[in-house]
């Protein structure tokens, strides 16, 4: 029981043993391209120290939570009227439009 108490208040795992503090934090965003840009998909995932949580993925057209905890997130996320509507519009805001500026420098590049 001391030792459950212990580990809940944050002490350290081990005699002497200091916790590192480090965390890690990524949100990225992905667009798939089939035949240029008829068809796009836009993937937003947030990954919290190597565990996605929460991903958006233009073809079903809102949030889904991958954990307990991203599943509040998604719900919250997802009642957001305006909010939700700019991320349904980044097929056409970021994709289609970043895909239009460097198609001359990357579409046509072959590797070895």
């Amino acid at each position: 029981a001391v030792l459950v108490v212990l580990v809940v208040l944050g002490a350290p795992p081990a005699a002497g043993e200091e916790l590192s503090g480090v965390f890690q934090e990524i949100g990225t965003g992905e667009c798939h391209f089939l035949s240029g840009t008829e068809q796009v998909r836009h993937v937003e995932r947030h990954i919290f120290n190597r565990e996605q949580h929460l991903h958006f993925d233009s073809t079903v057209g809102h949030y889904v939570g991958d954990t307990p905890y991203g599943e509040g997130v998604a719900r919250r996320w997802n009642s957001l009227t305006e909010f939700m509507k700019r991320k349904r519009a980044e097929v056409d805001t970021f994709c289609r439009y970043n895909y239009e500026i460097s198609k001359r420098f990357l579409v046509n590049r072959r590797g070895e």
